[in-house]
């Protein structure tokens, strides 16, 4: 039961672990208390809680991005109750949070955003493809690097997807004046991947393997997959392009073509 709640809606398991770090943190204090005589301030004590919060996620598989997640959780709304903010200024901060990260809860996708230099090196490679390619990315989050890439290879169709409703309209706001960029609010598993020349990614370790798989099935023989950080397990890639930016990451190109799954693949 925990490791289908961990695919599918990681957020209950991380609520379970603070509620878990929070009865193991109040009985450490209530225990110190009586035989001691010691007291944590408020701050302290939350600090705490998010630790074994934090411990506790991950002894319960989640994703290593849940763990800053874990750890300011309780310390956070302490500190926001600290500062007395009206009800209404909190509610619209958790509303803008969860439009911008709405892939997180359902798909274990947060909002990432590929840097400059990943995007230079991504220029590089479709500046070498001829004319008439097309292009998608899935989960464009803002669309700061889809509506860039358009405007320098005019000669190529770029298409983005994304579900988080906050952060579709900013990219397609971003792309509309692009004649060859278009924003679709739409999630990846519905998209046919086998319409597109390239296929670049930034996601998460989570979707990778069925992100394969489908790839496997709709791409075509020449197409490529472009995987930002996250490897496909047990897959090598045709090429690394290594990024020198502060996360030291690389990006992944696949032929998923190149392995086809058993029966018939479809051509899209």
């Amino acid at each position: 039961m925990l490791a289908g709640l961990r695919r599918r809606l990681p957020v209950l398991v991380a609520l379970f672990a603070q509620v878990i770090a929070v009865a193991i943190v109040w009985l450490l204090l209530y225990t110190l208390a009586l035989a001691f005589g010691l007291r944590l301030g408020g701050i302290p004590a939350a600090l705490l809680q998010g630790a074994v919060a934090a411990a506790v996620g991950q002894c319960l598989g989640l994703s290593k991005w849940w763990l800053p997640i874990n750890l300011g959780f309780v310390p956070g709304l302490l500190l926001v109750q600290e500062q007395a903010l009206p009800p209404s200024l909190l509610l619209a901060g958790f509303g803008l949070l969860l439009a911008l990260n709405w892939n997180a809860i359902g798909e274990r996708v947060p909002l990432y955003l590929t840097g400059r230099a990943a995007e230079q090196r991504l220029l590089q490679h479709l500046e070498q493809r001829p004319a008439g390619f097309t292009f998608i990315d899935l989960g464009c989050g803002l669309g700061g690097t889809l509506a860039r890439l358009a405007r320098a290879c005019p000669e190529g169709c770029f298409v983005g997807v994304e579900t988080a409703p906050l952060s579709f309209l900013l990219a397609w706001l971003r792309c509309l004046p692009r004649r060859n960029c278009r924003v679709r609010l739409r999630s990846l598993w519905r998209e046919d991947l086998g319409r597109y020349d390239v296929v670049y990614c930034f996601l998460s370790p989570a979707p990778m393997p069925a992100l394969w798989d489908k790839a496997r099935r709709e791409m075509r023989c020449d197409a490529q997959l472009i995987s930002n950080s996250f490897a496909v397990p047990g897959k090598t890639p045709e090429e690394q392009w290594p990024i020198d930016d502060w996360r030291q990451s690389s990006l992944l190109l696949y032929r998923p073509a190149a392995h086809p799954p058993d029966g018939p693949r479809a051509t899209g």
